[in-house]
């Protein structure tokens, strides 16, 4: 007789791919984000690596990009990293309950990789990234997959096996090759690793050999970089020491986390009480979570953390907070976990109405040029411009494109290919190594958007006349979102002076 599927394991499964689903239905109908298309062209222009981060991000994409898969195609490869993910945070919940307490009753070891899992889930911005393919998506996945075989590592009957050593090296070259900021993973990997073993393990082959494999692995990006002048090093350094630090904007980074992530952080604070009572060897995986939240809220006091980055923090979190929400509900307060778990809920569907709306309502767009930032606008009309965009320079005669910005480049460039993008702007970016700087005396089919309006660079040193081509409204909603501008410049005199609408 066929054994019925466990309630646990039933209700796993509906979380797992209720979630699935709406990744996927979202990915198909939202065009790519700038930073999306931008690492979408990492796979159209294959390299060891990039100037603004290492090249993994690209390298998946590279089967989609080449058969031309569309934009919800390449979007199922970070919604089954969030299904790993997910899955990773459930084993991790369980097995991190069994180091604080190893006589913990098998119930609650389940229950603990439960609530782990539905705190992850209920958390909007790992959505976020579970709809589009950024570095961090990545990580995230790569956090729990490393901390998982870490938690293996300190049981000393594994740390005898070599091949649990290999793993752990191919994980560590993976998540360099996904981020700069690995390396807020892979020092707390040697911290619990040495705090349970000891110095000895120095003196043992295996981690060596881990360790060797993860240089070979990141190898690309060191030789990259050292044909290329170190400019992505010195980018990341430059990037991450941001301006003049302020306590203002630590504080507003703070309260940013605190109102994405209450059910993980309640979760977790409830957990302090069992984390601190349990063997050293069962704290220290909390410096997966402390380190990086640590060092990207001093990011964020100079100005240089986005909300996102914090997300693989977070899942190394999470296996923390089931412990603490488990607490908390056979304790009697189901009130307040009931709240959290609501109000993150909220946030979640508020999130993909808002994705498929283009914004609240009141954020229309004018017209002018000159408007209010509607994020949500992001995902619309893109497609439109690179087409038009293509037409036009097919009509003239016009084979460059060109834009005032670089995070305006990306979503034409990957909508108008093949057509080059040049970006008329002083400094250096990506764009400046696909495309190049525009020719002095040189044409171009400049657009503009009215989210991020500039005016037209006409005058000295920049183009000698723009003329009107085409200017058209993204409709969402039955109201109109943003505006596209087309014109065909000429004579660019090679001296970019890019101005905002609204600036002098």
């Amino acid at each position: 007789m066929t054994k019925s599927v466990s309630p646990h394991l039933r209700a796993l499964l509906i979380l797992l791919l209720g979630n699935a689903l709406i990744h996927a239905g979202l990915g198909f109908s939202l065009g790519l984000s700038g930073d999306e298309a931008h690492y979408a062209l990492y796979a159209a222009h294959p390299a060891l690596s990039y100037y603004d981060h290492p090249p993994l991000v690209g390298w998946l994409q590279i089967p989609l990009v080449w058969l031309g898969a569309p934009a919800g195609v390449l979007r199922l490869l970070p919604g089954a990293l969030w299904l790993v993910t997910a899955v990773l945070v459930h084993a991790l919940g369980q097995r991190l309950h069994q180091q604080i307490d190893l006589a913990a009753p098998t119930q609650a070891v389940q229950q603990s990789g439960w609530w782990a899992l539905l705190a992850f889930s209920l958390a909007p911005l790992p959505h976020v990234l579970g709809m589009g393919l950024l570095p961090d998506t990545l990580l995230m996945c790569l956090t729990a997959a490393l901390m998982l075989q870490t938690l293996r590592l300190l049981d000393h009957g594994r740390a005898q096996q070599s091949h649990q050593w290999l793993l752990l090296g191919a994980l560590l070259g993976l998540a360099g090759l996904a981020k700069y900021t690995a390396i807020f993973v892979a020092l707390p990997v040697a911290a619990c690793l040495l705090a349970t073993h000891g110095a000895s393990l120095l003196r043992r082959a295996a981690p060596w050999w881990a360790l060797t494999i993860a240089l070979v692995l990141v190898a690309p990006v060191f030789v990259w970089n050292a044909q290329n002048h170190w400019m992505s090093f010195a980018y990341q350094l430059h990037h991450g020491a941001g301006s003049d630090w302020r306590l203002a904007h630590l504080a507003t980074f703070l309260l940013v986390q605190a109102l994405l992530y209450p059910l993980l952080l309640w979760g977790a604070l409830a957990a302090s009480r069992p984390i601190r009572n349990a063997p050293g060897s069962a704290r220290w995986p909390l410096s997966f979570a402390l380190l990086p939240l640590a060092a990207l809220a001093y990011l964020a006091g100079g100005g240089s953390s986005l909300p996102h980055w914090t997300a693989p923090a977070w899942v190394a979190l999470a296996p923390v907070a089931g412990i603490g929400l488990q607490a908390l509900w056979r304790s009697g307060r189901r009130r307040l976990v009931w709240l959290l778990g609501s109000l993150q809920v909220f946030l979640c569907l508020a999130l993909y109405v808002l994705m498929l709306s283009a914004g609240p309502p009141w954020l229309q767009s004018r017209g002018d040029m000159d408007e209010s930032i509607n994020p949500f606008s992001d995902f619309y009309g893109w497609e439109e411009a690179g087409v038009q965009a293509r037409r036009w320079s097919a009509q003239l005669g016009i084979p460059r494109l060109a834009v005032q910005n670089w995070t305006l480049a990306s979503r034409l460039a990957w909508y108008a290919q093949p057509l080059p993008v040049h970006v008329i702007a002083p400094g250096f970016d990506q764009f400046s190594l696909w495309s190049g700087e525009l020719p002095r005396a040189d044409s171009a089919i400049l657009l503009g958007w009215s989210q991020m309006a500039y005016h037209l660079p006409v005058g000295a040193g920049q183009f000698a006349q723009c003329e009107a081509l085409d200017r058209f409204a993204v409709v969402r909603a039955g109201r109109p979102v943003a505006h596209f501008s087309l014109h065909a410049c000429k004579g660019w005199g090679g001296q970019p002076q890019p101005r905002r609408m609204g600036e002098p």
